[in-house]
């Protein structure tokens, strides 16, 4: 695991700075702390901070093929780096080093852009071929390592890990996007499609860009999808007996390390399932790592003891006090753009934790999005349901009517929360499931706005650009297109970043073993009663797992890592809330109206209403835009 950062003039390749790149590595220091290098040639600068895990003392970063001709800066780790070597090897190369940087330049020399499907992996990497004069930059399947870029007023164009090595060049403009702020508005974070600053991009997942000197550089172009338009057959022990190998796969895959490792141990479902294969594939105990709270309410540890008990875990725990709040202002400048999921904390604490005892840990992130775990799917499944018997002539009014008549009861049971789904059953599958995935909703943004930011949205919308996905989507049914939405805009956005940013600040390597490809594409290709059955979600998951597990852990409801925002807002943090829309970086941007802003921060505070989720969004907002120090 490491952060790299580079710039390549593609049209005039003028002289590079090596002292240019060296600082924008400087910035991903916390990234990569165990090593450091630049290289330049015409045209073309690429550095690298290292995280040894593979090889320790044998692969440092920049690394050339042994000709010279070819040259990558690396992040992240290649599992089947070692069947590649051996196939490699029989078609005549010669390796070095025993790590996976040397196999991806000898994979480029052999297949060129196709070595991609090749490799499995999580990464983002930069190589350089001098003979063709080109420059590779790939990011993986998933998205779980990041790449930002930018073309600059010099007619370079810079990249790095993180938008904080970005920052580092002097060339770089800090001018707000204003579709970025309606698309954090909508989600809670800055999607894939966007970047907070204008003019700077984010490689998408599953994609490539190939940059060639003398060209005016094109775009990035996709090099892998998830199908979810095939049906795996057989009967329920076939298909939980495939399912278990390919978990074993995974997980098997991603304990490879010449470094100390060991998992995250919420006690739920998937990383107790993923503590107990690697359990089962070491002779060692497992160590495992959780986190609590100090109010019952919000503390899982019990679950992770009996988990850890069961396999003999090294098990290590801490309890994390509910006024942790005062770290916000680190996790602005861990994310540099705005980022709003309230677990950030959280898995923070938990990713300090294990860093005090190894330096790469297995997560259980990707599960619920590849097998269909969220409750908003399962809703959404049976939505779906209701959307195929009512024609939408009659759903619209109907369901809109009873939607809007209903009052909005946070504080009511779960099944008295009636409004959401009827204004859901309403809409299209899509807007539907787009409505229930966003954290502000669009007349909620529209009243906070000023007029002049909403001109400048030129009627752009953060919702549409999910429903347009899911309109697009390979998928026979809509479940197949709420899951793959959530592979591909969600989880990059969300999920993986904050896994990748909060791990990375502690110098931590955090692996998804769940998130194996093959692992994936099998899962989606099951049929639906094998994801979702009654209101059980990620059904076959669970019974492949009964083997392992208690019923308690596999069943019980699902709770995830809570961050008392809404107390906080209440309490504590009151004054921050009244404070939000009046003062510092938020109200100099002019683009919120500050008494709606104060209305809504006195609604909560009172009581009357909960806006903890938008409050939350405007404070990590604020704070985000004053460590960019940018303007509107």
């Amino acid at each position: 695991m490491c952060g790299i950062a580079g710039i390549f003039h593609a049209e005039t390749p003028k002289p590079v700075d090596p002292s240019r790149v060296e600082r924008m590595c400087d910035a991903l220091a916390h990234r990569g702390p165990d090593g450091a290098g630049v290289w330049t040639d015409q045209g073309v600068g690429l550095g690298h901070r290292r995280l040894s895990i593979i090889d320790l003392a044998g692969s440092p970063q920049p690394m050339h093929t042994p000709d010279g001709r070819a040259v990558i800066v690396f992040n992240g780790e290649i599992y089947n780096f070692r069947e590649l070597r051996r196939e490699l090897e029989q078609a005549g190369f010669m390796f070095r080093t025993s790590g996976d940087t040397e196999v991806i330049l000898a994979a480029w020399q052999r297949w060129g852009v196709d070595c991609l499907k090749r490799l499995d992996g999580m990464f983002a990497f930069a190589l350089y071929d001098r003979d063709k004069r080109q420059l590779f930059l790939a990011r993986d399947r998933f998205g779980v390592k990041p790449l930002f870029y930018a073309p600059l007023s010099d007619g370079s164009i810079a990249f790095a890990s993180e938008l904080k090595g970005l920052l580092a060049h002097p060339q770089l403009r800090r001018r707000i996007n204003p579709q970025a702020i309606e698309a954090y508005m909508t989600w809670g974070y800055v999607p894939d499609t966007h970047s907070i600053l204008a003019g700077v991009e984010k490689l998408p997942a599953g994609h490539f860009w190939l940059l060639e000197q003398g060209r005016a550089p094109g775009r990035p172009q996709r090099w892998w999808d998830i199908d979810f338009t095939q049906r795996e057959r057989g009967s329920e022990a076939d298909l939980s007996a495939q399912l278990v190998h390919l978990l074993r796969e995974g997980v098997r895959s991603r304990m490879v390390s010449d470094v100390p490792l060991g998992a995250f141990l919420s006690g739920g479902v998937d990383s107790s399932g993923v503590v107990a294969l690697m359990s089962e594939a070491s002779s060692q105990p497992v160590q495992t790592c959780s986190i609590g709270f100090d109010v019952a309410a919000y503390d899982e540890t019990s679950y992770a003891r009996q988990v850890a008990a069961k396999f003999g875990a090294d098990h290590a725990e801490r309890i994390v006090a509910t006024d942790d709040f005062s770290a916000i202002d680190q996790l602005a400048a861990m994310f540099d753009e705005p980022f709003a999921d309230a677990s950030a904390l959280p898995t923070w604490r938990v990713c300090q934790l294990a860093r005090e005892r190894v330096t790469v840990a297995l997560s259980g992130d990707g599960a619920d999005e590849a097998f269909g775990g969220y409750r908003r799917q399962v809703f959404h499944h049976h939505e779906e349901r209701a959307r195929s018997i009512l024609p939408a002539s009659l759903r619209a009014p109907l369901f809109g009517t009873l939607g809007r008549a209903w009052p909005k009861a946070d504080w009511a049971p779960r099944p008295l929360r009636a409004k959401a789904t009827l204004l859901a059953l309403a809409e299209s599958g899509e807007e539907g499931y787009a409505r229930g995935l966003s954290v502000t909703l669009p007349d909620a943004r529209r009243a906070l706005y000023s007029d002049s930011f909403t001109a400048s949205l030129e009627g752009f919308r953060g919702e549409d650009e999910l429903i347009a996905l899911m309109r697009a989507a390979p998928g026979r049914s809509g479940l197949d297109r709420a899951q793959y939405a959530d592979l591909m805009f969600w989880m990059p956005g969300d999920i993986l970043t904050k896994v990748d940013r909060t791990s990375m600040a502690v110098s931590l390597e955090a692996r998804e073993p769940l998130l194996d490809h093959r692992l994936v594409e099998f899962a989606a290709r099951l049929p639906e009663g094998m994801r979702v059955k009654g209101s059980t979600g990620k059904y076959l998951l669970k019974k492949s797992l009964e083997r392992y597990l208690p019923h308690d852990i596999l069943y019980r409801p699902k709770q995830g890592f809570v961050t008392p925002i809404a107390e906080w807002l209440r309490g504590p943090l009151a004054g921050a809330a009244r404070g939000i829309g009046a003062s510092g970086g938020l109200a100099q941007t002019g683009f919120f109206d500050p008494q709606a802003i104060g209305a809504m921060a006195e609604a909560h505070i009172a009581g009357r209403a909960d806006h903890s989720r938008t409050l939350w969004q405007l404070l990590m907002l604020e704070k985000s835009l004053t460590q960019l120090g940018v303007s509107s």
